[in-house]
């Protein structure tokens, strides 16, 4: 990765894109620190400490939700209307076609996901205020209008710095603010580890070992995250006019983890709902006996949370990678896998084969999760969502040094033909 970095630095244009980057970056991290008015920051933290979604949503922040600043709500609308654009195009056939259109029709749907940004961002602005009425200094409906204005704002500036780096800069720009927003919470968690060493709760053996078990599990998500199985494709000869077509050997990727870590953070956030929607009614006997049923980290919700991720892996998966129509597309063009028929036998064949790989996706998927829930309750210290921050920080930067590889190549292939 750093030999990467050195070599993209020497090239002009691509040191312009990084520098891009960063000063975007930087940009955002400015406005983490300018907070919002009529907020109570020390009431809300301890809303936030009590564990729950809330500290998942902190999280995904960069501590922006706990500080309540400009943008406390992060990018999250916006990868909410993006998940939800993406399961509508399957249902709705009008937005089928657009996506099938090509540039044209996905500059249409982009519109149309920065529209419903607005509108969940406005959604989601107004609930949190009003569910934080005890947060707040004044109690009015223009103190209350100027909260959800300001912080619906910070996060559509978010959407278009976000689109800014992925169109000038290196790498997708709401999976870098999100990569960042993690990371800045990383100096919080080293120093949450040596105060629980200073306390007593852990030793300094207990501490390395932690250490040199979290480096054998990133080295686990990386390797499942690159891992790939290659469905071999033969395309037959064709002979057009004088000329002949065809005849090569190619093959078809099918990553382990094709989800990504989209069903860890759906399955998070429903096992913690009860929980959390139980911390606004305090006083309430159903609601604090909720909160202990289905609190963070009891053998139940860890179960819960398995199953919901399993489940959301193979939901996910299919929605993303249909088989009928790579099958379709193949024949179409004269391929065929080795040994198997076109048609349904290969649709069988590719149903099988992603079966399988999502069920090993989605176990490691549940493992990496659940790790730091086990290790946290054996050690009894608080590690909630450590599995789910590291899915996303190792597969943005996986995913950005690739980028990086390949603009690489091809101002080599350029120079070459020049």
């Amino acid at each position: 990765m750093l030999s990467t970095l050195r070599d993209a630095w020497k090239i002009p244009e691509l040191r312009g894109k990084i520098i891009f980057t960063l000063i975007m970056l930087f940009v955002y991290r400015l406005g983490t620190f300018i907070p919002v008015p009529f907020i109570d920051t020390a009431v809300l933290a301890e809303y936030i400490n009590d564990g729950g979604m809330l500290s998942l949503f902190d999280i995904m922040s960069g501590g922006n939700f706990s500080n309540f600043t400009i943008f406390a709500m992060s990018i999250t609308p916006y990868i909410n209307s993006s998940i939800i654009m993406n399961l509508l195009t399957f249902a709705i056939p009008a937005l089928e076609r657009l996506a099938k259109e090509g540039e044209e029709g996905r500059k249409k749907i982009t519109q149309y996901t920065r529209y419903l940004t607005i509108v969940l961002a406005i959604i989601q602005a107004l609930g949190m205020t009003l569910s934080f009425q005890g947060v707040m200094t004044e109690k009015t409906w223009s103190t209350v209008a100027i909260v959800v204005l300001v912080i619906t704002a910070g996060t559509a500036f978010l959407m278009w710095l976000g689109e800014q780096i992925t169109e000038n800069g290196i790498g997708n720009g709401i999976s870098l603010i999100i990569f960042v927003s993690i990371i800045s919470r990383l100096p919080h968690g080293i120093a949450a580890l040596l105060e629980y060493v200073r306390v007593g709760t852990l030793n300094w053996f207990s501490l390395v070992l932690f250490l040199l078990f979290a480096i054998v599990v990133i080295v686990m998500v990386v390797a499942v995250q690159e891992g790939q199985r290659k469905i071999p494709v033969q395309y037959s000869k064709r002979v057009v006019g004088r000329k002949m077509y065809g005849g090569q050997s190619t093959h078809i990727p099918l990553k382990v983890n094709m989800a990504g870590v989209i069903p860890v953070i759906f399955a998070s956030s429903i096992t913690m709902f009860p929980a959390t929607l139980a911390n606004f009614f305090p006083n309430s006997n159903i609601a604090n006996w909720i909160a202990g049923a289905f609190g963070w980290g009891t053998t139940f919700t860890t179960i819960m949370y398995v199953i919901l991720i399993i489940a959301f892996t193979y939901f996910y998966t299919a929605i993303t990678f249909n088989p009928i129509e790579v099958a379709n597309n193949m024949k179409k063009q004269g391929g065929f896998i080795p040994g198997i028929r076109p048609g349904k036998p290969t649709v069988d064949y590719f149903n099988k084969s992603v079966t399988r790989l999502t069920l090993f996706g989605g176990v490691f998927l549940a493992l990496i999760a659940t790790i730091p829930i086990i290790v946290g309750n054996m050690m009894n210290v608080n590690l909630q969502f450590g599995g789910t921050s590291l899915l996303i920080v190792v597969g943005v930067a996986i995913e950005s040094v690739k980028q990086l590889e390949s603009q690489m190549m091809m101002r080599h292939y350029q120079g070459f033909l020049k």
